[in-house]
């Protein structure tokens, strides 16, 4: 067998803050454009932790994995898997609908990853995307209501990060109209991601009501650049305001998080200066890659700190 493959064969274990954690297949290549190894992504979370799990407290993480590495198949997973070691938070949540959590249906029991342990072991099982619902749980694994609204600006064909920009400078505007302010974090895809985090919690069918009321008044006043409209057909040369991204059910990729992406790319947050030049420039913002994410908190801190 070749030396490559022997290399992923072996295993170490890590203490993690006093836990010890088995870690294999180190040299595993999980994007292959760049030779991007597990071992690589490991210490990409690791070090952008102290940033990262802030953002991911009290909240339910659905994870994307790719055992094989981009390009290959790749699942979500939601419920904690069998064999989750007895020191991971989870919670038990009811399953969730436009309004939120109710409490008729079943339950999925999430991960709460809120230490570096448990993002260790999340991110060794592949989990290269963690996405998160706009609600939390509390010390008791109850739902809570909603804690900040998101505009999800993605681009249809024939637009991009630079047309994402300019209206994200609209979407500023309108959430400021209404007393909020907005955190820009490009997505580590294709758009932008705009939060606003809220005075008071609301349920998830109001936020959804109030983000689908600014994507439906950009629309209105800019129906060349903004579509409030899920279908496809009509997002061409536009950016969709995805409003329905605070549906109690959906969940966005948290900020600092990887992407599956063909190279590696990361949820990073911005300024508002740099929105201002990717508005301006069609080369003035492009998406992060986890060294640049790490040099850029080194020198900024964490931009998307309360």
């Amino acid at each position: 067998m070749p030396k490559k493959a022997d290399h992923q064969q072996t295993e170490v274990h890590v203490d993690v803050e006093g836990r010890t954690l088995r870690l294999t297949n180190l040299e595993k290549v999980l994007y292959p454009a760049t030779g991007t190894t597990k071992g690589e992504v490991l210490d990409y979370y690791a070090r952008i932790a102290p940033v990262l799990l802030p953002h991911l407290a009290g909240r339910p993480v659905t994870r994307i994995r790719w055992p094989h590495g981009v390009g290959d198949m790749s699942f979500f997973e939601k419920n904690a898997p069998a064999g989750t070691p007895s020191w991971v938070r989870t919670a038990e949540v009811p399953t969730t609908g436009s309004r939120g959590p109710s409490r008729n249906g079943d339950t999925l029991r999430f991960p709460i990853i809120e230490d570096l342990p448990t993002l260790i072991w999340a991110v060794q099982l592949a989990a290269l995307e963690l996405h998160v619902h706009q609600w939390t749980v509390d010390d008791k694994d109850e739902p809570l209501g909603a804690d900040r609204v998101v505009i999800d600006l993605d681009p249809g064909e024939g637009a991009g990060l630079h047309e994402c920009c300019q209206v994200a400078l609209l979407a500023r505007d309108a959430l400021a109209e209404r007393g909020l302010e907005a955190l820009p974090v490009t997505s580590g895809s294709k758009g932008l991601h705009l939060y606003a985090r809220l005075p008071e919690r609301r349920p998830s069918d109001e936020t959804s009501e109030l983000a689908k009321e600014i994507a439906e008044e950009l629309q209105a006043a800019h129906p060349q650049q903004v579509t409030a409209t899920m279908t496809k057909a009509r997002r061409r040369d536009k950016v969709f305001l995805d409003w329905s991204q605070n549906a109690g059910s959906k969940t966005t990729v948290a900020p600092y998080s990887l992407r599956g992406t063909p190279r590696p790319q990361v949820a990073t947050p911005i300024t508002w200066d740099e929105v201002d030049e990717g508005a301006e420039d069609p080369l003035g913002l492009e998406q992060f890659t986890p060294a640049q994410v790490l040099e850029r908190v080194d020198e900024y801190g964490d931009l998307f700190a309360p």
